[in-house]
């Protein structure tokens, strides 16, 4: 016989469960007799469990209802459960010690009868959770205002309030030794690649973790090349996305804890694409778009072209504006490497400030401190005035990125072209673009190229990549509906 199997003795279940549990005083033991001759045991953990669902479909019927009758004689406790003598929605039976342990920390109750080796778990969850509030990492002008929270049963019913289709099918792990954390797997069955789909599962069963916090602990153990600057897997806080991204045979997964879904596999193009591009009229995002991938372009690559152009290739600058920027910086003490280097530095430092400050002074700490640092450095000679219009450009033109997660490999890179085109000018600069695209290229994300539909190029894909098709070509069809 199993050690932590439950025992007909009500007083050795009790004090295996008050040795397990002690000296946690949140755990909740409530003895009671039925009808003064079957002693009860009811074990919660108060905070995760809802009180009004145990006194109003647990205590009340079992103190005031009394044995049904009139019906064939009830011969267990499951047994009366199950004939809807209590009303609860869920109602399992369980054998172990040890898993009604796991069950009594998920915010369950267990109901243990004296003289029985079963115990009941009633699903009887009532912990707090947050409400349903607009993603504010990924708002947009256009579109659905619901985001993600932290409870996971609510994130399941976000995705299916919008795919009412069988097909639509999530598969639960648990994850860490702890915690504990559910992990859901969502796919739309007959969409998703299922070389794919056995990957993830692999991985998730292969996952040794002690505890998992947040969905970022997944997606660091899951992902293909972990050292790479590239994030091969997307998160999202918008329920909107997730879909879209199910219907063209992407997999999602949820964390319970985290308002981030994580989605795969994806592209370098998915991180530069907002979701109002799909909200607005497509002929204004052909526009957006162009701009957003060329301020992409200037967010890394500016401060080391400008670098290579004053101080190794000068004769590719016109004269005027080449005497322009000498006379500008005939009194600062430093190379102009050093110069857009300790601006970056300093910028990047404003704008962790701003990040973590509170929301109220975020924004006021990262402006004024700003414009303060700059115009004093300019007045001291310490920077001169066309290394604050660089480096006040190649911020802006980060922002345009739709993404937070998708900045931080950018911010990176201007740092690696700035020191190789600080050291070679162009040449340098040349060999820094080389080495990335040759990255990228072998960069893979759960087997489809980083780089695709461009590298290899898929001409059925692309069209949804530089511009956005109206929905009814996109889909092969006219605007009639009819076959084109």
């Amino acid at each position: 016989m199993n050690a932590n199997a439950v025992s007909r003795s009500l007083k050795e279940n009790e004090a295996y469960l008050r040795q397990r549990f002690h000296p946690s005083s949140d755990i909740v033991f409530r003895a009671f007799a039925l009808q003064d001759r079957t002693p009860l045991l009811l074990v919660y953990l108060d905070g995760m469990a809802s009180v009004e669902s145990i006194e109003g479909n647990v205590l009340k019927p079992l103190l005031f209802g009394g044995l049904p009758e009139g019906i064939d004689r009830m011969r267990t406790l499951a047994e009366t459960f199950r004939r809807e003598w209590v009303p609860l929605a869920n109602v399992l039976t369980d054998e172990s010690l040890e898993s009604l342990v796991k069950h009594i920390l998920q915010g369950n109750m267990a109901i243990l009868a004296d003289g029985e080796a079963s115990a009941l778990v009633a699903q009887v969850q009532g912990y707090e959770k947050r409400s349903i509030q607009e993603p504010l990492k990924e708002s947009t002008l256009r579109g659905s205002k619901e985001g993600f929270v932290e409870n996971i049963r609510t994130n399941q019913s976000l995705i299916r309030r919008r795919i009412l289709h069988a097909d639509l099918k999530m598969e639960s792990f648990t994850i860490g030794e702890y915690t504990r954390t559910e992990v859901m797997l969502v796919y739309m069955q007959g969409k998703a690649d299922e070389k794919v789909l056995a990957s993830v599962r692999e991985k998730l069963k292969g996952i040794e973790l002690e505890g998992v916090i947040d969905s970022s602990y997944i997606e660091e153990w899951i992902e293909n090349n972990s050292f790479s600057l590239f994030s091969q897997i997307q998160n999202t806080e918008r329920p909107d996305i997730v879909t879209a991204s199910l219907l063209q045979g992407k997999v999602a997964l949820l964390t319970s804890g985290t308002p981030f879904a994580l989605v795969l596999p994806v592209s370098f193009w998915s991180g530069l694409q907002s979701a109002d591009d799909y909200f607005e009229r497509f002929t204004f995002v052909m526009l957006t778009r162009f701009i957003r991938y060329v301020m992409t372009f200037i967010s890394f690559a500016l401060p080391a072209i400008y670098v290579a152009l004053s101080t190794f290739h000068p004769e590719m600058v016109p004269s005027y504006l080449m005497i322009s920027i000498a006379t500008a910086r005939e009194n600062s003490p430093f190379p102009t490497v050093i110069e857009v280097f300790l601006m970056m530095f300093v910028f990047d430092g404003l704008q962790e400030a701003g990040v973590h400050l509170p929301n109220q002074l975020g924004p006021v700490v990262s402006i004024i401190g700003a414009l303060v640092i700059g115009q004093a450095a300019v007045e001291a000679g310490i920077i001169s005035t066309p290394i604050i219009i660089v480096i006040s450009l190649t911020g802006v033109a980060a922002y345009t990125i739709p993404r937070y997660s998708a900045t931080l490999p950018f911010r990176l890179l201007r740092y690696m072209l700035l020191f190789v085109a600080g050291m070679l000018g162009f040449v340098g600069f040349a060999y820094g673009i080389i080495f990335l695209l040759i990255h990228l290229v072998m960069l893979e994300s759960f087997g489809t190229p980083y780089l695709s539909p461009v590298a290899p190029f898929d001409g059925k894909r692309i069209k949804d990549l530089f511009i956005r098709y109206p929905f009814w070509m996109k889909n092969g069809r006219n605007k009639k509906g009819r076959q084109s």
